[in-house]
């Protein structure tokens, strides 16, 4: 298969040193972070997309336990990578790469259908003002951690996957403490670099008029695809490819 513009395969690499292009540098690094109720297999497809074209992807498996050691999770993969990478978050992720994105390997930031908090703001201050997702239902825990209510799991989180694809989320779920909600972001990546955004219009987790404040807000360059919450999954070529020109365009300095 071709390698996408200034892709530089893998055995060309050279260990500690930065590969440049002539535009700048060349970015082969891609971070994958999963959001609420999922792990990092949802990232399969994306995965194998990118892969295949020559980028080497590392995918992060949050403990959803609390926002710090979402972002500590992050930090540990971002900390392995041997050079520049594109750091992406899906939903609930979108908060942690918001925090993570700061570290200084990171080059730009992809969300995904994704929550994107400023600097001193709580992932549940970005509800405020829009219309509620009566789709996505929540069933809280004892012990204040969050799964997403079998039945209502294809509606309101995956619409537009198979059956079968939406039975395995839902029986593979990873619950939140949803204390996370309340945690607020620090310093927020987006205001000093790049950034992207993917969104699902058919997104029943959030109100589309949410997304779309988001990632206006952030200054994203806004890629809008028809797909369910689970784009990342049902959409894995459109957000491989965002994730290619995010690659293309923090590598060049263009936005």
């Amino acid at each position: 298969m071709p390698m996408p513009p200034g892709v530089v395969p893998r055995e060309r690499r050279k260990e500690g040193k930065e590969i440049m292009s002539a535009t700048g540098t060349t970015i082969t690094n891609v971070v994958l972070v999963h959001g609420a109720f999922a792990d990092g297999s949802g990232w399969r497809r994306v995965y194998d997309n990118l892969t295949a074209q020559g980028y080497r992807v590392s995918i992060v498996q949050n403990p959803l336990t609390s926002l710090e050691d979402d972002v500590a999770a992050t930090r540990r993969v971002l900390d392995l990578q041997d050079g520049p990478a594109i750091l992406v978050g899906h939903s609930w992720g979108g908060t942690v790469i918001t925090e993570a994105g700061v570290h200084p390997n990171v080059a730009g930031l992809v969300y995904v259908s994704a929550l994107a908090p400023d600097s001193g703001e709580t992932s549940a201050q970005q509800y405020e003002g829009f219309a509620p997702t009566p789709e996505f239902v929540i069933d809280v825990t004892d012990d204040g951690y969050g799964f997403l209510n079998r039945n209502a799991f294809k509606a309101g989180f995956a619409a537009d996957a198979s059956d079968a694809d939406a039975a395995f989320l839902a029986d593979s779920q990873v619950p939140v403490n949803m204390s996370v909600f309340g945690a607020a972001v620090s310093t927020a990546a987006w205001r000093d670099k790049p950034s992207w955004a993917v969104i699902a219009t058919d997104d029943k987790a959030f109100d589309q008029a949410m997304l779309q404040h988001m990632a206006s807000r952030i200054g994203a360059t806004i890629t809008n695809v028809p797909a369910s919450h689970a784009l990342f999954l049902t959409q894995a070529d459109a957000v491989a490819e965002v994730i290619v020109a995010a690659a293309a365009g923090a590598g060049s300095g263009v936005r």
